[in-house]
């Protein structure tokens, strides 16, 4: 069954595990919260393509019911989700993430702008960065209580932390090209 169903349908199980039956749009908040900082988050489009994709192969039940005047669909993960998911966590080798890092890419290529141009690109990235370790910080904060081993949320909180480190780490890595940078900039 695991060729029938993409990356972003496993993601998608995934984020229906936590116990709750949402909308396609809470799905869709769900992976905007978290999925950002690691994954990229699918547009609302593939959300409702992937949930009608796992609710065809019994994956997913998908439940409808009126509300104020319209008709609301909650999806919940079915046991043979819970056990596809399983099966794609164990059966699948970890592979090596793809790196699409613009960044890097404009870096590779930097002599074919100003040096002035390369500098402030990475002088936003570190914004961005910035900007990207406080919200994720927030996140991580707000699991506090629930991440002890056992508890709902003790796997988010490590890929939470995860993902601070890798943040730290990225601007460690800006500030060396910056640095880098004004050691060979014109005097």
């Amino acid at each position: 069954m695991s060729q029938d169903v993409p990356v972003t349908g496993y993601a998608i199980l995934g984020l229906l595990t936590f116990g709750d039956e949402l909308t396609g749009y809470e799905v869709k908040q769900r992976a905007d919260v978290t999925l950002r900082f690691y994954w990229v988050s699918p547009a609302m489009s593939q959300i409702y393509t992937e949930l009608r994709r796992l609710t065809g192969l019994g994956l997913v039940r998908a439940d409808a019911r009126p509300d104020g005047g319209r008709e609301v669909t909650t999806y919940a993960i079915t046991d043979a989700g819970q056990q596809a998911l399983r099966d794609w966590m164990d059966q699948t080798p970890a592979g090596f993430p793809v790196l699409k890092h613009t960044v890097l890419l404009r870096l590779l290529i930097g002599h074919a702008s100003e040096p002035e141009q390369t500098r402030r690109m990475l002088l936003d990235y570190l914004d961005e960065l910035e900007r990207a370790r406080t919200d994720l910080a927030e996140v991580r904060e707000a699991l506090r209580g629930a991440d002890r081993p056992g508890e709902p949320f003790r796997f988010p909180s490590l890929v939470a932390d995860w993902g601070l480190d890798y943040f730290a780490a990225e601007g460690r890595h800006a500030r060396r090209a910056l640095d880098s940078l004004e050691d060979g900039a014109p005097g």
